[in-house]
């Protein structure tokens, strides 16, 4: 299309000042339909991991560490498509990408339902790993981001709350797995995604240019010139080659990859943690599992609410200490009551925590290579998700215990919170990055962003 062509679109789609908006912004179409996606992909997937872990060890009798290192092979599957991944969104766009994912996620679940041997559970969960990651939380944040600047911390949390619903339903998806068997779930797994998925990617792909609406819904017109916006936030946009060479992009993927080494641990080993150590049954441990991601559905809420008015390297900050004193305290219970207690700390630091690292990210380094920097951060931030699983595998199978491992974990993850007291805003690149061809992003003075 010429520049001239392109004009006169933008020009047409331009809503005079004042006139209302119609129907719903799509921007938050977007964000329900990314939320119903990671509710699936969380549920039947990820924290259902450590379900399928208990189950299959008492069928197979296969180690601690194998299933710690098939969950960091899993993450690492989605760390290392990171760069590549974020390549093709801007190439091919969200839709083709997300719609593909769906289809290989769905392969991988009803290939686990078929194993017989350690390496087939390997191939099928990593297969399911790389389909979730094509479809999930890079995509959809990538595509969120490019919709919302003053509310964007809001919606990533909404957005992000998917992850937290699917982990609410835990205990239903153990019912399914103990009334129904593992290898029955998981084929039907593989049916939900497909259904419910499936037609949702189609929601994902337009810019705001496209549909002739502004981000956040708001033309810049509208906005008074002196509006107050979050720190770091500027009109600059960032090549991923221009973020990488910032200290804030180090201490933003450090700070996140720290986090992870406790998130990662609880979600591959708190399952056989609570029955193995603690008298749990699946059913009951169903319930702490439950119950977490309901406070991190709690926590997100309010952060994405704080994240848009409070400093978000301050919210993050505080929330590697409730990650710490979550763990040190289920690690070292020595009542039920000490480990319930550990859900509001762990569960509320997550869900603050979680869409911060992505608000930051857009803030600082703008919408336009988005997705490419994610990407090459993921590089980063997979080795916190990887590294949890094994250091907590492994020294339990050493020791016999998960207390050395998960107090190594917890001081990691309080000494964490030194990467985002120095992840301060970065200087604009003397070059601001322009969107390439085939890419989402508007040009400068498009409604999709304001100039």
């Amino acid at each position: 299309m010429t520049g001239t062509a392109t004009g006169g679109r933008l020009l047409r789609n331009r809503r005079p000042t004042g006139e209302p908006r119609r129907g719903l912004f799509h921007g938050w179409k977007l964000v329900g339909a990314g939320a119903a996606i990671q509710a699936f992909q969380s549920a039947l997937l990820t924290q259902a991991f450590g379900n399928y872990a208990v189950l299959l060890e008492r069928q197979f009798g296969w180690s601690k560490t194998s299933f710690s290192l098939a969950f960091s092979l899993m993450r690492a599957e989605s760390g290392l498509l990171g760069p590549a991944q974020g390549w093709a969104l801007d190439r091919y766009g969200t839709r083709r990408i997300m719609q593909l994912g769906v289809v290989i996620m769905a392969a991988g679940m009803l290939g686990l339902s078929q194993i017989q041997e350690l390496w087939h559970f390997f191939v099928a969960l990593g297969l399911a790993a790389v389909g979730a990651s094509l479809s999930g939380f890079l995509s959809i944040t990538s595509a969120t981001v490019r919709w919302f600047e003053r509310n964007r911390a809001k919606a990533l949390s909404l957005s992000g709350t998917g992850f937290a619903i699917g982990g609410i339903v835990t205990p239903g998806v153990v019912w399914v797995l103990r009334t129904f068997g593992w290898r029955w779930t998981a084929a039907l797994s593989a049916l939900a995604i497909l259904v419910v998925a499936l037609p949702l990617c189609s929601l994902f792909g337009p810019t705001p240019e496209d549909r002739g609406e502004f981000v956040d819904g708001i033309d810049p017109r509208d906005l008074p010139p002196d509006r107050a916006r979050a720190e770091g936030v500027s009109d600059v946009h960032f090549t991923a080659g221009q973020a990488i060479r910032t200290r804030a992009f180090w201490m933003i993927s450090l700070g996140h990859g720290t986090a992870l080494l406790v998130v990662g641990a609880v979600i591959a080993h708190l399952a056989l943690y609570l029955t193995n150590e603690q008298g749990f049954t699946l059913q009951q441990a169903s319930f702490v599992g439950g119950a977490m991601p309901l406070l991190q559905f709690v926590g997100q809420i309010g952060g994405g609410v704080l994240g848009d008015r409070v400093n978000k390297r301050l919210l993050a900050s505080v929330a590697m200490i409730g990650h710490m004193i979550g763990l040190l305290l289920l690690t070292y219970a020595t009542a039920r009551w000490m480990i319930w207690l550990f859900v509001p700390f762990h569960g509320l630091a997550w869900g603050v925590r979680g869409p911060l690292m992505q608000a930051l990210r857009a803030d600082y380094f703008g919408s336009t290579a988005f997705a490419q920097i994610m990407g090459v951060s993921s590089l980063i931030v997979m080795m916190g998700m990887m590294g949890g699983p094994l250091v907590a595998g492994i020294l339990a199978d050493q020791t016999g215990s998960y207390q050395l491992g998960f107090t190594v974990l917890a001081i990691l993850a309080g000494l964490g919170m030194v990467f985002f007291i120095l992840a301060s805003p970065p200087t604009p690149p003397t070059t601001p990055a322009t969107p390439a061809a085939g890419q989402d992003g508007p040009p400068a003075g498009a409604p999709g962003r304001p100039s």
